[in-house]
């Protein structure tokens, strides 16, 4: 069994230097002007994105529900040394605001280079009672304003040979407790996703589709929900966000971050049953 145990590892280890090794690298000149989109923009991953776009030059509009939140990640975005930062408040439960928004940067930045999906709207951390509503609120939220946003903006991606990138979560790949609408807007975001990055390959399509599976980030909102829950090592945002930004940009299919995401889901594929056991017990829960 030990034997086993470190030909698995190994095997890791090699799969994963080698899909480091033979990755494109990051050129981050290649991001000087280019226009850029960014969703949920006012904290976490998506507000330390735009810090980054707008230290590597860029053209940015943020997007996310409080207009004075906005307001200031924009203006720290300027004096980061963005060519543009403008925003605008939108509610992604809405019919509507997603396409205004993708109108909005297509108008004020004359096309798009980069459409960034990372905006989730929030969701109780506990055990699921039936609350069949917030679940259908949850999936316009966390899925179908991605759609309606991707559909909207593919034609300007398409003529910039641009990027779409989507941020999704290892609750994409395996799903744990406590997350059941969370964890299935993102089952279904992978779905549609996955689906169109074939579709967009089989057309030979100039626009690049990145799906992000990231795990536990040390986000404030993420931080609060599983404090006394569970107690397992969190990822830095600034960080994710910067490796979400380089995937983008070298026009990867896929990332997973931080590394162990990945192990995750394999090990969830080959040895389910004591995946299962580990992930139940990591949590401190007393029916």
């Amino acid at each position: 069994m030990r034997t086993l145990t470190k030909l698995f590892l190994a095997s890791i280890s090699v799969a994963f230097i080698a899909v480091k090794w033979s990755a494109p690298s990051f050129q981050p000149e290649s991001l000087r002007g280019a226009r850029v989109l960014v969703t949920g923009a006012s904290t976490g991953i998506g507000e330390q994105m735009a810090y980054h776009y707008a230290r590597f030059g860029a053209q940015i509009v943020i997007t996310a529900r409080r207009e004075k939140v906005l307001q200031q990640v924009a203006d720290k975005c300027l004096s980061l040394g963005a060519q543009k930062a403008l925003y605008i408040a939108a509610d992604m439960s809405s019919e509507s605001d997603p396409e205004t928004v993708v109108d909005f940067a297509l108008q004020k930045l004359g096309g798009l280079d980069y459409l960034v999906l990372n905006h989730i709207g929030p969701s109780p951390f506990s055990m699921w009672k039936g609350d069949i509503e917030h679940s259908r609120w949850l999936m316009q939220v966390n899925f179908f304003s991605y759609v309606q946003m991707a559909w909207k903006a593919l034609p300007s991606l398409e003529q910039n040979k641009g990027s779409l990138v989507i941020v999704s979560s290892l609750l994409a790949k395996m799903a744990g407790p406590f997350t059941a609408p969370y964890s299935s807007t993102k089952f279904a975001l992978n779905g549609f996703f996955g689906s169109l990055q074939h579709e967009l390959a089989m057309n030979n399509s100039n626009v690049s589709l990145s799906i992000c599976t990231l795990g536990l980030i040390d986000t404030d909102t993420a931080m609060e929900k599983i404090r006394g829950i569970i107690d397992i090592p969190a990822a830095p945002a600034s960080e994710a966000a910067l490796r979400i930004i380089q995937t983008g940009a070298t026009r990867q299919e896929e990332l997973y971050y931080p590394w162990n995401t990945y192990l995750a889901t394999l090990t969830k594929d080959w040895i389910p049953s004591a995946t299962n056991y580990i992930v139940r017990n990591a949590y401190n829960y007393i029916p």
